[in-house]
């Protein structure tokens, strides 16, 4: 992304933000090959993310899948802050002449402030002990709420992606590999090249090697040179 995209994209994010308001996170994610990183947002307080963070767990599935080739934009699905808030996020993919996305507009959408008011009104209607046993219009157990697990616009293998925000790298490179590895079938103290290659491949499809650190990381956790890596990596390709 040019000096001149980044200033332009981020006066379009001040621009929502004010126009939407303060339960919209509007978020600018840099895919340059240095950055895979938030590099405008406006009421990041929804997620807890700032500039610098890394780009989300879905986002990352959505390029590996190239999903963009077939679409400008997905829209309406789940996300999940790290507190359990439920957000209905979108994401719009800017790309270049040879249709390859360079950065991505996200929104991100927060009822916390409308379930609250929901729940205040009920209470002037109901006992809270009746609200307690009988009650089923919280996020986490409502039959009512949309279900934004489909994302629209998305290839059916796409379809169910629920995406986690995270603040740090160091804590989504974590995630993706402990969710990697707890559906192998072998040991990871003694883990033979076969295994240690398989473990590579399989962070790759998750997209993890996109982010800043992640060649080392993964060699710290498979006990392997980086070079090794790299060479899983070229032999995969």
């Amino acid at each position: 992304m040019t000096n001149l995209q980044l200033k332009q994209f981020t006066s379009l994010v001040k621009f929502l933000s004010q126009v939407l308001g303060p339960d919209y996170e509007i978020v600018l994610q840099d895919l340059s090959d240095s950055h895979n990183c938030v590099a405008a947002i406006e009421n990041g307080s929804i997620s807890g993310r700032k500039i610098g963070s890394p780009i989300t767990d879905a986002a990352l599935r959505l390029l590996k899948k190239r999903v963009y080739e077939t679409t400008d934009f997905v829209a309406n699905y789940k996300g999940v802050t790290r507190d359990g808030i439920v957000l209905r996020s979108s994401t719009f993919f800017f790309k270049d002449e040879n249709n390859e996305p360079f950065a991505l507009l996200c929104i991100n959408f927060s009822d916390a402030r409308y379930i609250e008011l929901h729940d205040k009104l009920l209470a002037l209607a109901h006992p809270i002990t009746f609200l307690t046993k009988h009650s089923t219009h919280t996020i986490q157990e409502s039959s009512n709420i949309p279900d934004f697990l489909h994302l629209a616009n998305v290839p059916s293998e796409s379809d169910n992606i629920t995406e986690t925000f995270m603040a740090d790298t160091e804590v989504l490179m974590e995630d993706i590999y402990n969710n990697v590895v707890s559906n192998v079938d072998f040991p990871l103290e003694r883990l033979t090249q076969y295994e240690r290659k398989k473990i590579v491949e399989l962070l790759r499809e998750k997209g993890i090697f996109k982010l800043k650190g992640a060649v080392p990381f993964v060699a710290d956790k498979i006990n392997c040179s980086v070079a090794s890596v790299y060479r899983y990596l070229g032999e995969i390709k």
